[in-house]
C-alpha cells in the first residue's frame, strides 16, 4: 500500500510507492507520456505518466486538469538529478481532488505590481514568494533561538495603548469605550522597560502600526518588529547585542536556506557571507561630514533620509552603525549624551546594498527629572506616562534596547527590492485588500 508522504520526505523513500497531495504547477504531454509538476508547499516534484501504466479513465482525465488544480498522485520514487528536487515519480494514479477554473489569474508570465497585490492571495503560491516566506520563517526562528539561548523572556505587550512611543503624527487612533482615545501600538518598548525591571532581559515580537503617509519601498503601515530590552546595558552594550544578533540571523539563514536563496531568489550568497563582526561605526557628526563630501545638502541636526543612508553604507560590505544623533531628531525617551548634550545615546544600524535602516536602538533616559522635562518639551500628556515615570521613581536603572524591523531584514537577506513582498498580506497607504 502506498504511503502518504510530503515532497520533502522523498529522499527517504527511493524505490517505494508513495502518495502525495498537492497542486498542479505545470503539465505537458508528448504522445503517450505526460509530465506533471506538482507542488505541496514543501517543494516540487515531477511525475511521469505513461498511457499504458494507468487506466483509460485516468489518462483521459489529464486533459481536463487546469493550472493549480489540487491532486492526489501515486507512484514509485526514483532519483533523477535532472528533475526538480532531484527525485521523480513514475505515476500509477492521478486523482483530481479539487478542480481549478481555467482562468487562473496568475499565469507563468509577467504581471504588474498592482495586479499581483490585488491577487496577493494567489501570488503567494509562486516559487519566489514561497521562498521569501520560508526565509522569513527562518529569520523568526533564528531570532527566537538567539534570544532564548541568552536568557531573554518573551513578554507580549499591548496592541491597544494610551501612551505614545514615537510620533503623535503617525498614530492610528480609535475610541476606547468611555475612556477616550486609544492607539494601535507603534512600539512595545515602553512596556518592555517595565518588564525588564522585573525579568532583566525581555523582548516582545509582534505587529506594530505607523500611520505614515509614505509610499517608499521601505514602509508599511503594519509590520512586525522585534524589540529586546536589557537591564544594566548601556549604549555600547546595546550595539554589541545588535551586531551579534544580525550575524547570527544571517549565518543561520545562509546555512538553512542556501538553496532557496540561490535558486528561487537568485541571491548572491557571497554578500551575506561577508556579514561578519565587527561592524563599522560612524558618529552622526562623522556621517554628516561624509555625506556633505559626497554632495549631499544635509545639515547637522537633520535626520538621515533613505538616500543619505544608502550613501553612508555604500562603501561597506556589512551593516554600519551611525550613533549619537541630535536630540531633536529622536524620540523623547533616549538618554542625553553626557559628552555632548545636543545628542542622545542612540544608534541606527544601516544595511548595505541600499537597504537602509534595519535597527534603531538607544540607551533610555533613566533620570526622572530629565525624562519629565522631555515629555513636557514634546507636549505629551503627562497623565498617560505616570506609570512610565514610576520606573524612574522606584529603582531607576541603566537600560537599553532596540527595534529590528522584520520585513526590512528579510528584504535585505533575500535581495528583494520592496518590503511589501516580505509579509504575507502587506498593508500600505493605498492597500487594505485582500
Amino acid at each position: 500500500m502506498a504511503r502518504d508522504v510530503t515532497i520533502g520526505e522523498l529522499a527517504a523513500h527511493v524505490g517505494d510507492e508513495v502518495t502525495i497531495r498537492g497542486w498542479l504547477h505545470n503539465l505537458r504531454s508528448s504522445g503517450k507520456v505526460a509530465f506533471l509538476i506538482v507542488r505541496d508547499g514543501m517543494g516540487q516534484v515531477q511525475g511521469v505518466v505513461s498511457a499504458g501504466d494507468v487506466s483509460a479513465e485516468v489518462w483521459a482525465g489529464l486533459e481536463s486538469l487546469a493550472y493549480e488544480a489540487s491532486l492526489k498522485i501515486t507512484g514509485t520514487v526514483r532519483e533523477d538529478e535532472r528533475a526538480p528536487g532531484g527525485y521523480e515519480l513514475s505515476l500509477s494514479d492521478v486523482e483530481l481532488l479539487g478542480p481549478s477554473a481555467g482562468d487562473y489569474p496568475i499565469q507563468l508570465k509577467e504581471h504588474g505590481v498592482d495586479f499581483l497585490l490585488e491577487h496577493r492571495h494567489l501570488w503567494l503560491r509562486s516559487p519566489k514568494q514561497v521562498a521569501i516566506m520560508r526565509v522569513r520563517d527562518e529569520v523568526v526562528k533564528a531570532i527566537r533561538d538567539f534570544l532564548y539561548e541568552r536568557g531573554f523572556v518573551n513578554v507580549d505587550t499591548p496592541i491597544l495603548t494610551g501612551a505614545i512611543g514615537e510620533s503623535a503624527g503617525t498614530l492610528f487612533e480609535t475610541e476606547y469605550f468611555d475612556l477616550g482615545s486609544a492607539y494601535l501600538a507603534q512600539t512595545g518598548q515602553l512596556y518592555n522597560e517595565a518588564t525588564a525591571a522585573a525579568l532583566g532581559r525581555v523582548y516582545c515580537f509582534g505587529p506594530t502600526f505607523r500611520a505614515e503617509k509614505s509610499k517608499t519601498r521601505r514602509h508599511l503601515t503594519e509590520f512586525w518588529m522585534l524589540e529586546p530590552e536589557v537591564a544594566w546595558c548601556d549604549s555600547e552594550c546595546n550595539m554589541r547585542l545588535q551586531e551579534d544578533l544580525v550575524c547570527y540571523i544571517v549565518g543561520m539563514v545562509v546555512e538553512r536556506c542556501r538553496n532557496l536563496l540561490e535558486d528561487a531568489l537568485e541571491r548572491d550568497i557571497s554578500k551575506l557571507e561577508a556579514v561578519q563582526s565587527p561592524f563599522p561605526r560612524l558618529s552622526y557628526s562623522e556621517s554628516i561630514e561624509r555625506l556633505q563630501s559626497l554632495g549631499s545638502s544635509i545639515q547637522w541636526g537633520e535626520d538621515l533620509g533613505a538616500e543619505d543612508e544608502t550613501l553612508v553604507a555604500q562603501d561597506y560590505d556589512r551593516p554600519v552603525f551611525v550613533y549619537n544623533y541630535p536630540k531633536t531628531a529622536k524620540a523623547f525617551y533616549m538618554k542625553e549624551n553626557p559628552e555632548d548634550p545636543r545628542t542622545v545615546l542612540c544608534d541606527d544600524l544601516i544595511a548595505p546594498e541600499g537597504y537602509g535602516e534595519i535597527i534603531g536602538g538607544s540607551q533610555r533616559e533613566d533620570d526622572y527629572d530629565r525624562l519629565l522635562a522631555r515629555i513636557r518639551e514634546e507636549g505629551l500628556p503627562e497623565e498617560s506616562y505616570g506609570w512610565y515615570l514610576d520606573l524612574r521613581r522606584y529603582g531607576t536603572y541603566t537600560h537599553s534596547g532596540f527595534g529590528l524591523g522584520l520585513e526590512r531584514t528579510v528584504a535585505w537577506i533575500c535581495g528583494v527590492p520592496h518590503i511589501r513582498e516580505c509579509i504575507a498580506f502587506p498593508r500600505t497607504l493605498n492597500r487594505l485588500y485582500p
